[in-house]
């Protein structure tokens, strides 16, 4: 399957490093111009170079600001008002105990993790509906379903976007944009190895044999016993803002290695 996505601008937003970068990786490759973001001039600018090293005639372009406020959302929609491709991967995490989580950390995650996706979808659709094509992805995870017990404000967050991509893949029934979240599950992203790194030291084990034995003891259910990698995850973002998925809309498409114990 060639994916070939020439002519088309995407946004990514959170895309400086981890699954974000990936995204944009795939992306470009396919021949998309790429609107890369990050809160920091030096990480966008870092970002973008890596991608052109790798792939020289990538087409990309940089945004610095904070996607978790209104006032970073209207910056961007300002300096980059077209949007054919929309995949809203900002997000935040972390554990803390539900009873030590204050109601201003509930606030940022909602911020962060929802309201960033639910603006920008909010300004570009509309546009997308107009010319008749335009793909949206929300990042979810495989903890909207399986709500971790130490991360309650993460998993709620990450379940409403399963219901505002459902939700809006309705209501732009017909109209040529389709609205899909995925989900994925474990994955050896930037933010994952700085949290196994002291037991990668202790042991002497490489990062990978530390992951799957991180998922085998956190995520016993998974089916491929190890941690995803970016590249994976960004693959399946990557085929679903294709033209060859026009017929997959209002999807939760999981990329979880089998974490989730279901049939559906």
């Amino acid at each position: 399957m060639h994916i070939d996505l020439s002519g088309k601008q995407a946004v990514v937003s959170g895309s400086t490093g981890g699954i974000g970068l990936a995204i944009v990786e795939g992306l470009a490759a396919a021949g998309a111009r790429v609107v890369v973001n990050g809160r920091h001039a030096d990480k966008v600018e870092q970002a973008i170079a890596r991608v052109r090293e790798k792939y020289p005639q990538a087409d990309l372009l940089g945004f610095v600001g904070d996607l978790g406020s209104a006032e970073g959302c209207a910056a961007l929609l300002e300096k980059h008002p077209h949007c054919d491709i929309l995949v809203n991967n900002l997000g935040v995490y972390g554990p803390q105990d539900f009873f030590e989580i204050p109601d201003d950390e509930w606030t940022r995650f909602f911020e962060t993790n929802v309201m960033s996706g639910v603006r920008l979808a909010r300004s570009y659709v509309p546009g997308m509906a107009e010319r008749g094509w335009g793909r949206v992805v929300f990042l979810s995870s495989e903890s909207a379903q399986n709500i971790p017990a130490d991360m309650i404000h993460y998993g709620f967050s990450k379940t409403a976007l399963l219901s505002i991509s459902r939700g809006l893949a309705k209501r732009m029934a017909g109209s040529g944009v389709t609205v899909n979240a995925v989900l994925p599950g474990p994955t050896l992203s930037e933010g994952v190895g700085e949290m196994l790194a002291e037991q990668v030291e202790e042991t002497g084990k490489s990062l990978e044999e530390v992951g799957a034995e991180f998922v085998r003891t956190q995520r016993p259910s998974s089916i491929i016993q190890r941690l995803a990698t970016v590249e994976e995850v960004a693959n399946l973002v990557v085929y679903t803002c294709s033209t060859q998925a026009s017929a997959t809309s209002g999807a939760a498409l999981r990329v979880d290695g089998g974490v989730i114990d279901a049939l559906v």
